[in-house]
């Protein structure tokens, strides 16, 4: 047999393992060049990993929600099967009784954490499941790589987590004569099962999916960790409205591409970063880190209503139509569930368009560890008092609100509310006589 070993693939810069999510071929089965294999899942996104060569699967070393680091063997597959000759593949008896599950490896000592770590979907479970919140978490030892906690660690806390300690015995009294001690008496550490919590009224209940839940705790820990402060202002953005109806039609014709409202307005945002650097920005304990690149992560919604966050990497050396270009294409992964685990890291600002479900406003929370996140809302027709040279009139135009929560550690109001009313007045000195 030629056997080909299947690795986890290495998903991104960060990710160091991946949950086995759905297994799409077992033992026995055969399977093509680059046909699924199986689903993962890291603390980014669900991804599919396709075989790396065609014949039978002869071995599955993992189970569905196991814990696998980068690299690790986790099929086998023996090409020889699809050598032709009209040969049979071996029975699945033959070849593996039942998937052998590997014992995963662990790095001989553990390694610090500094905090704000990542967790699998299958700790992050665990936790739930087990009432852990997200601090008590944080003070599990971690035995993975880079401190991580594994699921070994979680379920050895576990374990020992409900333990009462043990009454020291007190040392016995001398008895004035043998004589038939009673029985000594332990007292037995039972977990009491906590009652199932009951819901008045008529109700249907629906647990949360795995990113719901991994969405659910970045949310969370977003608001324990920076102190949110919220400014709006609104912005005339009529000009960028009437060049974009004037020209999406010669803009898609001239280069295969949709022009949406999201690429200007990251365009906008790129050019006021440039103005004030500290909205680009993280925080590391008492130092504040002020990223050079400029990536800017765009919230998308996934086919299951849930949003994630793909990055555009270097926007700021990226002209109109590389920003769409690179818009679309993210947007179209995320509808389709072919993001990268890649395309979600390096972010270092995010805007969300609340518009898009109808929202005039919104306050947006953090993506951490950023400082400052753009919340844009929904394009409406108001009427406006206008300045001219003749005297005021009324018109009426495009109007747009805006909205910036920013890390009150260091992005303090002044800050805040002279990017965001940057970041306007860029919209509305668009030039409507732009070229395509």
């Amino acid at each position: 047999m030629a056997i080909v070993d299947l690795v986890m693939p290495k998903m991104g810069e960060s990710i160091m393992e991946a949950t086995v999510l759905k297994w799409h071929k077992q033992p026995g089965d055969q399977v093509k060049m680059d046909e699924t294999v199986l689903e993962i899942a890291t603390d980014k996104v669900d991804s599919e990993v396709p075989s790396t060569a065609a014949g039978t699967i002869t071995e599955i070393l993992f189970k569905e929600n196991d814990v696998v680091p980068v690299g690790t063997v986790i099929a086998r597959i023996d090409s020889a099967a699809a050598a032709g000759n009209g040969a049979p593949a071996a029975p699945p008896s033959q070849v593996a009784a039942q998937p052998a599950a590997a014992p995963q490896p662990q790095p001989a000592a553990s390694i610090a954490s500094g905090g704000n770590r990542f967790y699998s979907p299958l700790v992050l479970n665990i936790a739930a499941k087990e009432g852990i919140g997200m601090a008590e978490l944080e003070n599990i030892p971690g035995t993975g790589n880079e401190g991580r906690v594994t699921k070994k660690d979680i379920l050895t806390y576990v374990a020992s987590r409900g333990a009462v300690p043990a009454t020291q015995a007190q040392p016995a009294a001398q008895q004035p004569a043998p004589q038939a001690a009673p029985a000594a008496t332990t007292t037995a550490i039972t977990h009491t099962p906590q009652p199932a919590a009951s819901y008045g009224g008529n109700v249907e209940i629906v647990e949360m999916d795995r990113m719901r839940k991994l969405i659910a705790d970045h949310m969370v820990r977003s608001k324990a960790t920076s102190p949110h402060v919220t400014s709006f202002t609104e912005a005339d953005v009529t000009n960028l409205v009437k060049w974009r109806d004037k020209n999406k039609k010669a803009f898609e014709t001239k280069y295969g591409e949709k022009i949406t409202f999201t690429p200007i307005f990251i365009e906008a945002i790129v050019n006021c970063i440039k103005k004030y650097p500290m909205i680009n920005a993280s925080v590391d304990g008492d130092k504040i880190i002020i990223k050079k690149d400029i990536n800017i992560g765009m919230a998308a919604a996934l086919p299951s209503g849930n949003l994630i966050v793909p990055v555009i990497k270097s926007a700021d050396t990226k002209n109109l139509l590389g920003l769409t270009k690179d818009v679309n294409s993210l947007a179209t992964a995320a509808r389709s569930n072919k993001l990268k685990a890649d395309d979600t890291q390096g972010g270092t600002f995010t805007l969300t368009n609340v518009g898009t479900f109808g929202s005039l406003m919104g306050t947006p929370i953090i993506n951490q560890p950023q400082v400052a996140i753009l919340a844009v809302g929904s394009i409406k027709k108001r009427p406006m008092v206008l300045e001219t040279a003749e005297g005021d009139v009324i018109a009426i135009r495009h109007m747009m609100y805006l909205s910036l929560s920013y890390d009150h550690r260091i992005v303090d109001g002044s800050l805040g509310a002279s990017f965001l009313t940057a970041v306007a007045n860029e919209l509305e000195a668009f030039d409507g006589n732009r070229q395509v």
